[in-house]
This record gives structure tokens, sequence and C-alpha cells, in this order.
């Protein structure tokens, strides 16, 4: 509740100290803006893919409310000696929707594309006051474990007359970030909770960053013991 008063404390102390016509209509003009999250993570573990993919799958059943999941054939009964990587696929390149989208800012239909990956996850949650956030999430065996991609979109919408709204929500459950962040996180513990994986970081963008306010104190925000990358 203190939070909620002094984020709505600080829109409106924001809106009164405009200055000009500009000031004004910079604060009414609502904007939007497309943001891309990606994790990859090494998985060290004798767990099998099936468990694996059970465990990824409760997570992201935490947050998200539609999750499609897939477990493709190997295309080797061997796991190769590197693990594959996701890459960031729009199908409507060189479409027309596509020049539409690029041509007003946007990043158009971005999607992950999981090609050589032994599951695969894609999960949809509605964030509060934005557009859907979608994300993939795609795991690649090798001789040394498993490596666990994870790609998130979302469009976050600010300004314009309910701003205040929007951020009052935002102190109540959490921005779209946070919600984000969650997400990767609950995840990530999932598979440790149940296949005791040694978990490291590797490389992602932007830097992870907090969890909504009310996971912090949880064992989520406590933090998964997950190792970062060299």
């Amino acid at each position: 509740m203190r939070r909620l008063k002094v984020a709505l404390a600080t829109v409106v102390l924001g809106a009164l100290g405009l200055s000009g016509c500009g000031g004004t209509n910079n604060a009414l003009a609502t904007k939007q803006q497309q943001v891309e999250y990606y994790r990859i993570f090494d998985l060290k573990t004798n767990a099998g893919r099936q468990v694996i993919a059970k465990a990824a799958t409760d997570g992201l059943g935490q947050n998200t409310g539609t999750i499609n999941t897939a477990m493709p054939i190997p295309a080797s009964a061997e796991p190769p000696e590197k693990p594959g990587r996701f890459k960031v696929v729009n199908p409507l390149a060189g479409s027309r929707l596509g020049m539409l989208a690029a041509a007003g800012g946007g990043l158009g239909m971005k999607m992950a594309d999981c090609d050589g990956a032994v599951w695969t996850g894609n999960a949809i949650r509605k964030v509060s006051n934005s557009n859907s956030l979608n994300l993939w999430a795609c795991l690649y065996p090798y001789k040394g474990g498993y490596h666990l991609d994870m790609y998130a979109t979302f469009t976050k919408v600010e300004g314009g007359l309910a701003e205040i709204s929007r951020q009052m929500a935002y102190a109540a459950v959490g921005t779209p970030e946070e919600w984000t962040e969650k997400t990767f996180t609950d995840v990530i513990r999932q598979i440790h909770d149940q296949t005791y994986a040694d978990i490291t970081y590797l490389e992602g963008y932007p830097d992870p960053g907090p969890l909504p306010w009310h996971d912090q104190g949880s064992r989520a925000a406590a933090g998964v013991p997950v190792k970062q990358g060299q």
C-alpha cells in the first residue's frame, strides 16, 4: 500500500510540475516500446529431457495463462559436442505487414526459432496495461548437459490519460519487466528443485533485474542457485 501511494504521488506531482504546452503534450502522448529479453543457461544434470521439460513447463505455468510445448524427435541418438542456439526470426519479414510494422518503428512479429531443440515451449501472459508477454524456451542437449535458451518479447505502453492508473497497477502487481524476470526465475527454480541440476547463467540481455515487489522475501527473491558464467 505504501508503494502504491508513493507511485501515485510521483505521477501526480510529475504532472503538476509540467511547464508549457510541450511538457503537457509529452505527458499525454501515448508511447509504445517493444521490449526483447533473452537468457541462456547451462544445465549440468543426469535427468532426461522429459524430466527437465516437465519442470520447465511447471515453471512457465506459474506465471502464464497459455502454454504450448513440443518434444521433437532428436536428429541423432548421440548428443552433439556443442549445444544449439535459438535464433530470432520474423515470419512476416518481406511481407506487406512486415514492411508496415518496420515503417512504424516496431520490431515486427519476432519469435524464437528452436531448430534442433529436443523440447520447446511457448507461453503467453497478459501483462497489465500492455500487450501480452510472449516467451519461448528451447532445450538443447550436448555431451556436457543441456542449454536452456529463453526469449521473451512484449510491448510496453507509457503515457496518455491512462498513465496514472497504469502506474497504480504496476505498484500493486509489478511491472512487465518484473514479471518477465519472475517467469525466467520460476522456470530455472523448478528445474533446479526437480532435477538438482548445477545451473550456470551464461549470457542474456538485458542484465537480470528485480522481481515483483510481492515476491521479495520469498524463495524466488532469495535467488535461484545459479552461477555466473565466465
